[in-house]
């Protein structure tokens, strides 16, 4: 009887260690963020970009999307630029142009000068807001953040991202995960 009994009691003791291990992973439940593949930027609230209309300096210049994702120009008003490419709105810019007659044969080069920030948050130096740039990762975002402090879990972070359903969503993400314009990194505690 009494070996019985000295499993059960192991496993009572057990339990509670099992509990703590699990409190220690404060990201434990999220699901890993998905891996980043290149593929072409899709333009967002916040990103400022050159707009060069070939023979018409007088229509080059800096904008910035609005909140609502459009990109404002004089002439031709209000374009829809949110989650497009900027060869997207290069096209839509020229069309409507053909269609107001401003051009015959109209053409528009748009480059991003400046891109949504991403933010850090947690454990870090100095938390903020950071500009964003291409193939930036999360540990290249704690760095420009000052790095980790003494109390940081240094391993993973976690990412909350924005979707295309423009719900925003937490993963737990490794140090060279790759980021996006707009995404929040938080650095945990570590426990002791």
């Amino acid at each position: 009887m009494q070996t019985s009994i000295l499993p059960t009691r192991r496993l009572a003791l057990l339990l509670p260690l099992a509990g703590l291990a699990a409190c220690a992973d404060p990201a434990a439940g999220l699901p890993s963020l998905p891996d980043g593949e290149r593929s072409a930027y899709l333009l967002g609230p916040d990103d400022q970009v050159k707009v060069t209309v070939f023979n018409d300096p007088r229509l080059t210049g800096d904008f910035r999307i609005t909140d609502g994702g459009m990109l404002p120009l004089p002439l031709v008003g209000s374009v829809p630029a949110a989650g497009r490419s900027t060869t997207e709105v290069e096209r839509e810019v020229e069309r409507v142009m053909a269609q107001r007659n401003l051009f015959r044969d109209p053409s528009v080069s748009i480059q991003v000068v400046e891109y949504r920030p991403v933010f850090v948050l947690g454990q870090v130096e100095r938390g903020g807001r950071f500009p964003y740039q291409p193939g930036m990762t999360a540990l290249s975002a704690v760095a420009v953040a000052g790095g980790f402090n003494y109390r940081a879990l240094r391993d993973y972070v976690s990412v909350t991202r924005v979707g295309p359903e423009g719900q925003p969503r937490e993963f737990r993400a490794n140090r060279q995960a790759l980021l996006q314009p707009g995404d929040v990194v938080t650095v945990y505690e570590r426990r002791f």
